[in-house]
């Protein structure tokens, strides 16, 4: 796992298509904005069904 520190308006890019932008700190909540194309599924990890890959599963 790679661990990044950000400030509020600081970018992570991944790959050449996705972005994520600190928006705001407060507290113990970070708000992010995320650009990436449609074809790329985002998803909290509360969201997924039992069982259903997030597409991180290691082989």
């Amino acid at each position: 796992m790679l661990i990044l520190t950000r400030k509020t308006g600081e970018k992570i890019l991944i790959a050449d298509n996705v972005s994520i932008t600190v928006l705001n700190v407060s507290g113990t909540q970070v708000k992010l904005g995320i650009d990436a194309p449609q074809d790329v599924r985002i998803m909290r990890e509360e969201l997924l069904a039992d069982g259903e890959d997030a597409g991180n599963e290691q082989q």
